[in-house]
């Protein structure tokens, strides 16, 4: 960051993790320092369609809407950052790990596609919006939540 943000370590890392395959080196890879493992937003939003796509076949069939495959679907997404409390912990011989973590993520709400008849027909809502089962991770921040500047510049 230029200029750099106040109170935001200069030696920091943030692996971010390119692609849908995952980890794009080992765990023991990274720097002893790094304080956040971070999925491209993208590549996060379009695995969890992926891994949804039975869902979007079964509701499209049951509004009788098989010729909009291809769409255009909108995707309403909720984004939320929770604190996870105290996650203190020494791991071997490296530095102890701070005391807070911090995960952001999102939740597909709602998908709906368009078409010629009723304009825009919702065929996928989020059962149990609030449930950690539903919520896809997109970063995962050794950080306190009321460090406004650190989680800024991790995002």
């Amino acid at each position: 960051w230029k200029p750099p943000l106040k109170n935001v370590s200069t030696s920091s890392d943030v692996g971010i993790i390119d692609g849908l395959s995952g980890l794009n080196r080992s765990v023991d890879e990274y720097p002893v320092d790094a304080i956040s493992k971070r999925f491209r937003y993208d590549a996060a939003l379009v695995s969890s369609l992926k891994d949804m796509e039975e869902d979007i076949l079964e509701g499209l069939k049951s509004k009788d809407l098989e010729e909009y495959l291809s769409g255009p679907f909108t995707v309403v997404i909720k984004e939320s950052c929770d604190g996870m409390g105290d996650v203190s912990e020494k791991h071997g011989c490296g530095p102890a790990v701070p005391e807070k973590a911090v995960r952001f993520s999102f939740t597909i709400m709602t998908i709906s596609v368009s078409n010629s008849n009723n304009g825009s027909v919702r065929i996928f809502e989020e059962a149990k919006p609030n449930s950690e089962l539903c919520c896809k991770p997109v970063c995962l921040m050794l950080a306190d939540e009321s460090d406004h500047e650190t989680l800024t510049a991790i995002l």
